[in-house]
């Protein structure tokens, strides 16, 4: 008992029809659609027990540069001041007023003279910011961080 060949390409080709069917109906959605800014900002910041800082930033998104101003609270074990210029990436910017917005943080850090330091935020929208360099001063902080971000 022989099977005709031609039930094959049918099926073939209606399965490719199905496939091409579900490709156009399905939307599409665009890789762009939380694409990463590229973020550089220079905080001042001093404190005894509770800390004070602020500072300025550029984040460039989408090929265009938008300046913004930090200023921010700690609470917890805070001793000195430091200046830090810090480089990094925002990440889960839908657009860009997502940036702006209150972020928090919970961390540490030492600097005798000089050091690095690194930073972790996220905001309320859900952008999250990662932020790294050099730092000058003298301070101790183990707190509890509020960070507001607002453009200029």
């Amino acid at each position: 008992m022989q099977q005709s060949p031609k039930p094959r390409p049918r099926v073939f080709r209606l399965s490719a029809a199905i496939l091409l069917a579900l490709g156009l109906t399905i939307p599409a959605t665009p890789t762009f659609a939380q694409a990463a800014g590229h973020v550089r900002a220079k905080i001042v910041k001093a404190g005894v027990l509770v800390g004070g800082g602020a500072g300025n930033g550029v984040l460039t998104y989408r090929g265009k540069t938008y300046p913004f101003r930090i200023s921010g609270l700690s609470f917890g074990v805070t001793v000195g001041a430091t200046v830090g210029r810090f480089d990094g990436w925002a990440s889960g910017i839908r657009e860009v007023a997502d940036f702006a917005g209150t972020y928090s943080s919970v961390g540490g850090g030492f600097a005798l003279v000089g050091g690095v330091n690194g930073i972790h935020l996220r905001n309320e929208k859900g952008v999250n910011i990662v932020l790294q360099g050099p730092k000058a001063g003298l301070e101790l902080a183990a707190n509890i961080s509020q960070i507001t971000i607002a453009f200029r």
